[in-house]
């Protein structure tokens, strides 16, 4: 008798992955919402529990994560703390309730990426491989002119547009848009709770929505740096390996 649970998942994605990108969600609008000012307001400070639950979840994906995933949770965390200080502080694209940049930010980072790459690493995912990359194609497609036209979002034009060069160059590879998603779900998310505003205007000078749906491509783009940082860590661990064998 063939698993039922065995037959949606690869040997590097198992069913409780499975179960922590599905639950990635809830634990979003449970998480942003504990660090919104309507409970800050109404209840306490929730930043800090917040923080604690974002641990708590990082830590359960990396425990049952092989260690390729491991190793991506364990550089995004600091790459996406650099990129924060880049994006928020220097660029002033968006603002946080708060002056500080939250600490369970970077680590949410990490948590959106896994979950993204868990979804795209699935049997499902990789039997439909053609049909997900026509459908992510539209959709994006449409999503970004749908914010140039209708919301006058201009950022989301061009850096949409860098978006699909970024898929280009990796050959559509699902695994960016299906990381898109979750980024998008999350950004949506934190501005409807209030946590974090991007700024109607980006760069001082492009007309930007809130949130821009093309800063997926500011995602993308740290995506394949993260891969690039991951890919000479392991080289380097298998030549050491081989060294002292």
């Amino acid at each position: 008798m063939i698993n039922a649970a065995a037959t949606h998942t690869t040997p590097g994605v198992k069913p409780v992955q499975l179960w922590q990108a599905w639950l990635f969600p809830v634990f979003v609008w449970v998480s942003l919402g504990l660090d919104s000012p309507y409970f800050r307001a109404h209840y306490f400070e929730g930043r800090p529990l917040t923080t604690v639950l974002a641990l708590l979840y990082v830590a359960f994906i990396y425990k049952t994560a092989d260690a390729y995933l491991r190793r991506l949770v364990l550089v995004i965390v600091p790459l996406t703390y650099i990129g924060e200080l880049i994006f928020c502080k220097l660029l002033h694209m968006y603002d946080y309730a708060g002056e500080a940049i939250p600490l369970y930010v970077p680590v949410g980072h990490a948590l959106v990426y896994a979950s993204g790459f868990i979804f795209a690493h699935t049997a499902w995912a990789m039997r439909h491989d053609a049909a997900l990359k026509l459908f992510f194609k539209i959709f994006f497609i449409l999503l970004f002119a749908f914010s140039a036209l209708v919301l006058h979002d201009y950022f989301t034009l061009l850096f949409g547009g860098l978006f699909f060069l970024v898929l280009r160059r990796k050959r559509y590879e699902n695994l960016y848009c299906f990381v898109a998603l979750s980024v998008i779900f999350t950004e949506v998310s934190g501005v409807m709770l209030n946590c974090w505003n991007w700024r109607g205007t980006m760069l001082w000078v492009i007309p930007s929505g809130n949130p821009p749906m093309g800063a997926v491509f500011i995602y993308a783009g740290g995506d394949v740096l993260l891969a690039k940082i991951v890919d000479i860590w392991q080289k380097k661990r298998n030549q050491k390996t081989l060294t002292i064998q």
